[in-house]
């Protein structure tokens, strides 16, 4: 479950998460109504508590949902876009923010081959040069924190426009922000057990001094 408390509808006074409750979770509905079976999911088949969490704050609320309403005055190619988005939410490690976005480039027609791809996409065959330089830069705004090679942004600047690049900049480093949110709170499809834990030995075997066995001493 998520890190910080959600707020049930009851207690939302804010106009504008008041009117996403209602397009997300249904008119009238309290997404934390235990009575409702689908409480808790919204039309979009996710959880929902990025949305009942981000409520604990209605100015943080505001803002970030203004942020979503850039798309509609972007230059920027929404697959371009949605490209960087996917790429940062599976470099970041968030399942929530990949799994959507890879969802919406669907919905946009993304061939179902990039799609898969991915992950994989430095020694895959299915992408553009000037795609490949967008996932190029993605990794290199979230792995490397904005180190970004020459080479890499002469391909961007050939074939887009200064907005375009600030833009898909913008919105690249704002998803990466938001799959760090998400992980960070447990929200959405981040709500995750740590995977990397020791793993026990079996009952009975002794533990002795590995480095000296793995030495040969």
């Amino acid at each position: 479950m998520p890190r910080l408390r959600e707020i049930p509808r009851a207690e939302v006074t804010d106009e504008k998460i008041l009117f996403f409750y209602d397009r997300l979770f249904g008119a009238g509905v309290d997404p934390l109504d235990p009575d409702n079976r689908d409480a808790q999911r919204t039309i979009h088949g996710t959880p929902g508590d990025w949305w009942t969490v981000f409520a604990q704050a209605p100015q943080v609320f505001s803002h970030a949902v203004r942020g979503f309403a850039l798309y509609r005055q972007a230059s920027l190619d929404p697959l371009l876009r949605e490209l960087g988005q996917a790429r940062a939410g599976y470099a970041r490690g968030s399942q929530f923010v990949y799994s959507q976005h890879c969802k919406q480039m669907r919905s946009l027609g993304m061939p179902e081959e990039k799609i898969a791809a991915l992950p994989s996409w430095q020694v895959s065959d299915a992408f553009s040069r000037l795609e490949r330089a967008v996932l190029a830069y993605t990794d290199a705004l979230v792995y490397d924190g904005g180190r970004v090679a020459d080479e890499i942004f002469a391909v961007l600047k050939e074939n887009l426009s200064d907005p375009e690049i600030m833009e898909l900049t913008y919105i690249t480093c704002m998803y990466d922000m938001h799959a760090t949110i998400c992980r960070a709170l447990k929200l959405e499809f981040d709500d995750r057990a740590e995977p990397i834990v020791e793993v026990q030995v079996p009952e009975g075997v002794v533990v002795a001094d590995l480095s000296a066995d793995l030495a040969g001493d």
